[in-house]
């Protein structure tokens, strides 16, 4: 299959990328392409315009601060998972950039096309939920930041407009907090069958967020017992608030494994 005819655009930088977006209601970004260039090939989408953000400089960047850390929503997923300043203060979201697809797709894909495509069976949307990112997305009248546990609104459904575009995500400093990642695929590289992020602070507190489940990011605050039959009947009793979008049974299975994983990968523990 080939794509529908369409206009090409590549602006120098992000004003003029937001005016063409401004512009061109019926229009597409173009980052890395990994998921826009299949859904066109099979004439799934037919923007009139797409709009070619690869030749804006500087929006591929990792910054850190006393109040976390700031990355451009053009940084590979590769240059994430390799990232120095990733490793060291979100080593879970270094992790998880790690299964996204396989390596070819990893060093084409970017952070920003994967937030806003929202597949459910994407790690780093619900990697943003759990380590509680704000995204900041611009259009032509200003910038405006939104929760990344506000973003998300249902089945590849997000708070983007038309004419807007994801820039740039803020994470603060985890602190005290341990995280924990597991997913469950067919094969690596294989979209996650189920997923999941536990995040474990001090006492009991903790919140679990699964993917591949549901319709998207699915994010519960709750306390973690130590004693693994009391861990894992709450883990079973979050399971069935979620509704999946196939085989219920056996994805709410497969839900309390992972959370189960990802919480003995936070604390060190035997799986």
């Amino acid at each position: 299959m080939k794509p529908a005819s369409f206009s090409y655009v590549r602006p120098s930088n992000l004003d003029e990328a937001l005016t063409a977006l401004s512009q061109n209601p019926d229009s597409k970004l173009l980052a890395g392409g990994q998921s826009l260039i299949p859904v066109m090939n099979f004439r799934l989408s037919r923007p009139a315009v797409l709009i070619d953000i690869n030749g804006l400089n500087g929006l591929d960047y990792v910054k850190s601060s006393d109040s976390g850390v700031e990355i451009g929503a053009l940084i590979r997923h590769q240059q994430l998972h390799n990232h120095p300043v990733i490793r060291e203060v979100l080593s879970v979201l270094a992790e998880a950039a790690g299964h996204v697809g396989h390596w070819a797709i990893r060093n084409r894909g970017t952070l920003g096309g994967s937030l806003s495509h929202a597949d459910p069976a994407s790690e780093l949307p619900a990697a943003m939920v759990a380590l509680d990112a704000s995204f900041q997305i611009g259009n032509a009248q200003g910038m405006r930041t939104v929760p990344a546990r506000e973003f998300y609104q249902g089945f590849m459904t997000t708070d983007l407009g038309p004419s807007d575009m994801l820039v740039s995500v803020s994470i603060p400093h985890p602190g005290a907090a341990r995280f924990g990642f597991s997913e469950v695929a067919r094969r690596p590289g294989d979209f996650a069958l189920a997923g999941a992020f536990v995040k474990v602070e001090q006492g009991s507190q903790g919140a679990v967020t699964w993917f591949g489940v549901s319709g998207g990011p699915e994010y519960r605050e709750v306390e973690i017992s130590q004693d693994a039959e009391a861990r894992r009947s709450v883990w079973e009793g979050l399971a069935e608030e979620l509704d999946p979008l196939d085989q219920p049974e056996y994805r709410r299975s497969l839900a309390v494994t992972v959370a189960e994983q990802a919480y003995q990968r936070a604390t060190g523990g035997q799986e």
